[in-house]
């Protein structure tokens, strides 16, 4: 028996790559095995190849596997894309309507089934991913009642005679491979997992359910890949709470209706890829100079302009930090985990109204599409902080108004919400004094951007280093943000097999940069190694300037659209140890 397991489905978009994907991997978290996901589709509604590949274990993973073991393909460029992936005796399940082929020089089993034919054979060709999960289920010798209660939940809805269709898809599929295989195949038969359901979902839900909890009842956004799940996973759930979505006609519209709702006191988020966060720019600066609170998530995809819209990319660090025209105080934060996304949302709602500044949180697309397990949600860690908003605010005398921009040792103004007694005052994008009204005076421009800019000297986010660190000194320091941690240290145990010892630092918060922290660390570590899914080495360019030894430092770049593979990471951390 085996504790781990990769499958991978491919056809054509739009010929139910992603509803099979979905039953198989909700059936397998019924079971309570952990799951990691990825995706590999096209940027277009129908056609093109896509394909979507599973990691199947009993012990928590967060990583895609290197190999594979079963691929179910729907046509012949499914299996010639990706048959160099399958280990030595894996299996490939095909549609027989291809007469499929394995390409020379792979060592792996093929059992053409006529996948196609019998879902005709039943009303319908869209039937043919039933088979399909039946054949590849049945290989693996799980329970078929719990993958049919999946086809019962996925199908349901549109009653109980297409539900029974399904079904019997499912069953013609299982027993036809059964009989070509004489049974299920031992070499693939997993260890029992320990039976509980775990919470199984995209990063994006993580990010819209983290929002809801935040006290967020606003989200002002325009549809973007990958972003636009944050949107449709609210739509659904705010109108629950008292709360909307709003569509708006461009991304300059989405930040600047956030920007308002958030000024009348409404907690109101945006989201949104590279080329909107582009159109935001001088909306973010606008949020900086008026000290409104603004939380935007920019789940980074391939660029520049539209670029690789459906592909993994890590290359727009520099945008978020530097982006804006002028000099603002904001902080850009990295969730690297589902759990992340959830607490990283509360803690930015939080974290933009105390410090009243931009809080950028920064995904990538495998960490916001890539569906899954993960722990228990804790709700119990929830706790809303508003900052300095004031309430019953002191009358004012004559025509004083409130110093809504006041010098504070701090650097934190208070802020009060329109309508407020005592609150009356003026906000303009133009420099300002501490009423807010327009003041070019050198004297106040330079203490009202001293004011802005110190806001931030002793920020620390929760987890703003998360470190594995057991050596004091080791041979390796490998440093990254975002989705790759799990795959660094699928890969760590690999050198730690050939003797070379390392230590993992996934930094998440990315500015303010945590130099202090940071440091100790890299001193002590024979060789630093940054890894990120760009071209440029945007991370290593921040450490560098932000902490030094250049002289340390190695970059492990990626940047073809494809997340790092551990196998990868491994043979590149081996060469430059």
């Amino acid at each position: 028996m085996i504790s781990q397991l990769s499958w991978k489905i491919g056809g054509q978009q739009g010929e139910g790559v992603e509803s099979t994907d979905r039953i198989f991997s909700t059936a397998l978290n019924r079971l309570g095995y952990y799951l990691y996901g990825y995706r590999h589709f096209s940027s277009r509604i129908k056609g093109g190849h896509t394909n979507n590949k599973i990691r199947i274990s009993t012990k928590p993973i967060r990583a895609i596997s290197d190999d594979l073991d079963i691929l179910v393909a729907f046509d012949q460029e499914s299996i010639d894309l990706n048959a160099h992936e399958l280990r030595s005796g894996g299996v490939v399940v095909a549609d027989a309507k291809f007469n499929p082929t394995i390409p020379e020089g792979v060592d792996a089993k093929l059992f053409a089934v006529p996948i196609t034919k019998m879902a005709e054979d039943l009303g319908t060709s869209l039937m043919k991913n039933m088979v399909a999960s039946g054949a590849s289920w049945a290989l693996l010798g799980l329970p078929i009642e719990v993958f049919n209660k999946a086809v019962e939940e996925e199908f349901g809805r549109k009653g109980p005679a297409i539900v029974e269709k399904n079904i019997e898809a499912v069953r013609q599929g299982a027993e036809f491979v059964l009989e070509q295989a004489g049974g299920p195949l031992d070499e693939f038969k997993l260890e029992d997992a320990d039976g509980m359901q775990k919470l199984f979902m995209i990063g994006n839900e993580a990010i819209g359910l983290g929002s809801l909890a935040a006290g967020c009842r606003l989200m002002s956004a325009y549809p973007i890949t990958p972003a636009s799940e944050i949107m449709e996973y609210l739509i659904k759930k705010l109108p629950k709470f008292g709360g909307t979505v709003v569509q708006t006609e461009d991304e300059i519209a989405a930040a600047t209706m956030a920007i308002g709702a958030n000024y009348a006191g409404v907690r109101t988020m945006t989201a949104s890829a590279g080329p909107g966060l582009s159109l935001m720019m001088e909306a973010i600066g606008l949020a900086g100079m008026t000290e409104t609170p603004l939380v935007i998530v920019n789940t980074q995809r391939g660029g520049p302009s539209t670029g690789l819209p459906t592909k993994q990319e890590q290359s727009d660090l520099n945008a978020m930090v530097y982006g804006t025209h002028g000099e603002i105080p904001k902080i850009v934060i990295a969730p690297a985990s589902i759990e992340d996304c959830f607490y990283d949302m509360i803690e930015a709602f939080n974290l933009s109204e105390q410090y009243q500044v931009p809080v950028i949180v920064m995904t990538d697309l495998q960490l916001s599409l890539g569906k899954q397990s993960c722990d228990t949600l804790d709700f119990s860690q929830i706790a809303i902080s508003r900052g300095k908003l004031v309430k019953d605010a002191p009358p004012l005398e004559g025509h004083a108004l409130f110093k809504r921009y006041e010098l504070t040792d701090d650097g934190i103004s208070p802020r009060v919400l329109p309508g407020e007694k005592g609150g009356i005052h003026h906000v303009t994008g133009v420099e300002h004094d501490q009423v807010g009204r327009p003041s070019e005076n050198a004297v106040n421009r330079q203490n009202m951007m001293d004011k802005r800019l110190g806001k931030l000297n002793n920020l620390a986010i929760r987890d703003a280093l998360r470190i594995d660190a057991p050596h004091n000194n080791p041979d390796l320091l490998i440093i990254d943000m975002g989705s790759t941690g799990g795959t660094i240290d699928a890969a760590r145990v690999h050198l730690s097999q050939d003797g070379i010892t390392s230590n993992h630092i996934t930094i998440r918060q990315i500015h303010p940069f945590p130099t202090d922290l940071l440091k100790p660390y890299m001193v002590n570590a024979k060789k630093v190694i940054v890894v990120e899914n760009n071209a440029t080495a945007q991370l290593a360019g921040q450490v560098k300037m932000n902490v030094g030894l250049a002289e340390k430092m190695e970059s492990l770049l990626k940047y073809d659209g494809n997340p790092f593979l551990p196998l990868e990471v491994y043979k590149a951390c081996k060469e430059l140890s």
